[in-house]
C-alpha cells in the first residue's frame, strides 16, 4: 500500500537525518581537534519496483557517510620543537605501545603530530599514540623500507646515553716573527679523547738556519708518553718568500695531519687529528696567536630535540653535539578517504584506500614535515551550523509525513465504522 510506503519512507528520512546529525555533532565537537578530518552523510534516493501501474510506492532515502580524509587543515605554527605537521600527502605511522614493539602489534596512520616527549623518552601524541621511525644505522644510514612496518620502532630520544666528540680537526691562525725577534711562545690546544678525556697538545716553533725553514715539535703536555705522536718531531715548516706557509712536514698546509698513538695504559684507540696550518704565517712582526679551534667536545646530555623536513629526528646535546636518532617514514594511500577511522583521530588500511607505501619525507610524492607546527581541523563553523539548521528542518518534515500517514490510516480504519 502507498501509504505504508510513505510511512518507511518517513522513517528512513528519520533515521538518515538522524546520520547527519551524528556526523555534524562530531565535527562541531572536534573542531579544535588537531588534525581533525570533518565527517558528511550524503543523501541518495531509494527505488522501488512499481508492482502496480499507476501507483507509486516511496522508497525513502539512504545515507551514504563521506569522510574527507585526503583535504588537508592550515599549518599552523606552534611552540615545541616536536610539534609536528604533514605539508602535503601522507601520514605518520604510529602504534599503541613503545617499548616492546612487536610485529602483531597493530599500527595505524593520524596526522595529528601533537608529539611530546614521554616519562620513558618516547614521541608520544595526545591521543597516546606512539611515533614511528626508522632507526639510525652504525655508518650513519637509515634503511627505508617501503613496505615493512616491523623496520619502524618508536622513537624514543632519551636512552642514547651521553654524546663523546674526539677532536679529528685543529685549525690555527698565527704569526711567527721573521727575524725571530720574539720568540714564539708554544701554541697550546684542548683536545679530546675518544672517551671525552681532555689533553693540550702543544705546539713549539724554532727557527732553523735554513731561510724561511722552521721546526714544528708536537707533543701531548706535559706527558709526552701519554700520547706518542707520529710523524716524529721536529717537523719542518717552510714559508714562502711573501711570508705565507708552503709546506708542512712537506705537504700542504692544508692537509697535513698528526696522530696520536695513545699510551696502552690509558685504553684509548689511536687518534687521526687534521691539523690545518694554512693561516699560519712568517712576517716581520712580533710573535702571536690569533685563532685556535678544534672540533671536539666531552661527555654532554640531551638538552633538546629537533626534527627537519626529511623527517630526521636529532637529539641537542649541552656540548654542542647533535646525534641523529631516526627518520620519521610517511605513509601514503591511493584513496586515504578509503581508510577506516579508528579512536585516537587515527586510520586503519581497507581494501578501499589502495595499497600503503611508506616513503621518506619529500619523496614520491610524500609530504614534507612542518617542525613546530600543526595541522588544523577542517571543521568550518558556519557550515556545520547551516548544515545543523537544514538537518533539523529535515527531521521536522520526516517527522511530518509519518503524522500525517497515520492520520491517513486512522482515516482509513474509521472507514469500517
Amino acid at each position: 500500500m502507498s501509504i505504508n510506503s510513505a510511512l518507511l519512507a518517513g522513517v528512513s528520512g528519520l533515521v538518515t537525518n538522524s546520520s547527519a546529525l551524528a556526523a555534524i555533532s562530531d565535527n562541531i565537537a572536534n573542531v579544535n581537534t588537531v588534525a581533525y578530518k570533518r565527517n558528511q552523510v550524503n543523501f541518495a534516493n531509494v527505488v522501488t519496483a512499481q508492482a502496480v501501474k499507476g501507483k507509486y510506492s516511496a522508497g525513502g532515502v539512504q545515507g551514504i557517510t563521506r569522510q574527507f580524509v585526503s583535504t588537508q587543515g592550515l599549518i599552523q605554527a606552534s611552540g615545541s620543537t616536536t610539534d609536528l605537521a604533514i605539508s602535503g600527502d601522507g601520514f605518520f605511522v604510529v602504534t599503541n605501545k613503545g617499548a616492546g614493539l612487536t610485529a602483531a602489534d597493530a599500527r595505524s596512520f593520524t596526522r595529528q603530530g601533537s608529539f611530546s616527549v614521554d616519562a620513558d623518552g618516547y614521541l608520544k601524541n595526545d591521543s597516546g599514540l606512539y611515533l614511528q621511525g626508522w632507526p639510525i644505522q652504525a655508518d650513519g644510514s637509515f634503511v627505508t623500507p617501503p613496505s615493512d612496518l616491523t623496520a619502524m620502532n618508536s622513537i624514543n630520544v632519551k636512552n642514547l646515553g651521553a654524546a663523546v666528540s674526539p677532536t679529528a680537526n685543529i685549525a690555527i691562525s698565527a704569526n711567527v716573527d721573521k727575524d725571530n725577534a720574539t720568540a714564539p711562545e708554544p701554541i697550546d690546544v684542548n683536545i679530546v679523547d675518544a672517551a671525552g678525556g681532555r689533553h693540550t697538545l702543544r705546539l713549539s716553533f724554532v727557527e732553523t738556519a735554513t731561510v724561511n725553514q722552521w721546526e714544528m715539535t708536537a707533543a701531548i703536555y706535559p706527558t709526552a708518553a701519554d700520547g706518542p705522536i707520529t710523524p716524529a718531531s721536529p717537523i719542518p715548516v717552510v714559508f714562502n718568500t711573501d711570508g705565507s706557509i708552503n709546506t708542512v712536514g712537506g705537504v700542504a698546509p692544508d692537509a697535513f695531519s698528526l696522530n696520536v698513538g695513545w699510551a696502552a695504559a690509558l685504553g684509548l684507540p689511536a687518534q687521526d687529528i687534521a691539523l690545518n696550518l694554512g693561516k699560519l704565517t712568517q712576517f716581520d712582526e712580533p710573535s702571536s696567536v690569533g685563532s685556535i679551534s678544534q672540533d671536539g667536545a666531552g661527555a654532554g646530555n640531551v638538552v633538546a630535540i629537533e626534527v627537519d623536513e626529511e623527517g630526521i629526528v636529532s637529539a641537542i646535546y649541552d656540548n654542542e653535539q647533535v646525534r641523529k636518532v631516526a627518520k620519521i617514514g610517511i605513509g601514503t594511500f591511493p584513496n586515504p578517504d578509503g581508510l577506516a577511522q579508528v579512536s585516537g583521530n587515527a586510520y586503519r588500511p581497507t581494501t578501499a584506500a589502495g595499497e600503503m607505501v611508506i616513503k621518506q619525507a619529500g619523496v614520491g610524492g610524500a609530504g614534507l614535515i612542518s617542525p613546530s607546527s600543526l595541522e588544523a581541523s577542517t571543521v568550518d563553523l558556519s557550515a556545520e551550523f547551516t548544515g545543523l539548521i537544514q538537518t533539523q528542518k529535515a527531521y521536522s518534515a520526516s517527522s511530518k509525513i509519518i503524522t500525517t500517514a497515520d492520520q491517513m490510516l486512522e482515516e482509513l480504519i474509521n472507514i469500517k465504522r
